[in-house]
């Protein structure tokens, strides 16, 4: 296990298109003269994503309107001290004016990607079209790890668990008729954040997923990983949650091994592969990764997580499906598969 853990450095950095590969924001789609007649009105500012944040509270500042569904908000975050955009697919019937809510569904995504990953990489706004719910797909760094960063003592910024689950939820329910039933998933650091909001912060989403994440953060081993991900990214190791050892308290506070108590209460999809070989859904002759040594690691941690929340009582449904990589097919499938679990939640 050791020398697996020693090699696992890229397991929250995934083999996908880089970040912030939607770069212009145009107000309108290519080869269209203007928005869909459904859209609201378009606020082209000229502000762009990771500009420093604006004075004062979290706000829009931009939208686009990219089709019927799909709607990209520019956020200032205080909280992460950036303008960062988030992406909505808005189910049929949504308009500001609205007398009623929409539930939410929260996708997060993994390491080294970004907010269009979702849309880039699967079939969710076809696959989610009878949904009666709102998607959201927030950005949420290259590393950030869904946390409020440590920084010494100091605090954020970044604030990501922060810009998540006040600004963001904030602004959603306040402009654009979210309401209060939620859902969140994720795959790989964003399996990581579903579960672990879903434990910092009870009573906010009634489902959560977890697809091939570090679900338990302080097990031997594990904090390594953490940190060499970090390095990999030109992040200072020790910004995250400070020193595991020095500051056992904040790593704890961010583990959802040691939150999983909160757990309960909330519908839980847990999964991943237990090794790093080839699966049935990659094509013949797919080259090896690094990342794929994520899913023992994920298996290691989901286990773990799994034994605590059957000591506590608490019903969950934990998928190991043996071979398989790090990748898309398989988080698809396994989104898929907890689909109906997050209808149910949704009441949707």
């Amino acid at each position: 296990m050791r020398g697996l853990l020693a090699l696992a450095t890229t397991l929250l950095l995934l083999a996908a298109t880089p970040a912030h590969a939607d770069p212009d924001w145009s107000l309108v789609p290519e080869g269209s003269s203007s928005p869909p007649p459904s859209a609201p009105p378009a606020r082209d500012t000229g502000y762009l994503p990771w500009q420093k944040a604006l004075p004062g509270t979290a706000r829009v500042v931009r939208e686009r309107r990219l089709d019927a569904r799909t709607l990209d908000l520019l956020v200032s975050s205080p909280s992460v001290g950036r303008l960062l955009p988030v992406r909505l697919l808005l189910p049929e019937g949504w308009s500001r004016s609205a007398k009623r809510t929409w539930p939410v569904l929260y996708l997060l995504h993994g390491g080294a990607d970004d907010y269009t990953s979702w849309t880039r990489m699967t079939d969710v706004e076809t696959y989610t079209e009878d949904l009666d719910a709102i998607v959201v797909m927030p950005e949420a760094g290259r590393a950030g790890n869904y946390s409020d960063w440590h920084n010494g003592g100091r605090g954020g910024p970044p604030a990501w668990d922060t810009f998540h689950t006040y600004e963001v939820r904030r602004l959603l329910e306040v402009g654009y008729r979210a309401g209060a039933r939620r859902a969140i998933a994720g795959l790989s650091m964003g399996a990581y954040g579903a579960i672990k909001y879903a434990a910092r912060h009870p009573g906010m989403f009634r489902f959560a997923g977890a697809y091939s994440g570090i679900l338990a953060t302080r097990l031997p081993g594990i904090p390594a990983i953490i940190m060499n991900a970090q390095a990999s990214e030109k992040q200072d190791p020790l910004a995250l949650w400070g020193d595991p050892r020095r500051d056992k308290r904040v790593w704890a506070a961010n583990d959802p091994l040691a939150l999983a108590r909160n757990l309960r209460g909330v519908r839980l999809y847990l999964s991943s592969g237990t090794n790093s070989f080839l699966g049935e859904l990659d094509p013949p002759g797919s080259p090896w990764h690094p990342a794929h040594l994520g899913e023992p690691i994920s298996a290691y941690t989901g286990k773990a997580l799994s034994a605590r929340l059957k000591r506590l009582g608490i019903p969950h449904t934990l998928h190991l499906y043996g071979n398989g990589t790090h990748t898309w097919p398989y988080w698809i499938r396994e989104f898929k598969s907890s689909y109906p679990m997050i209808r149910q939640a949704l009441g949707a």
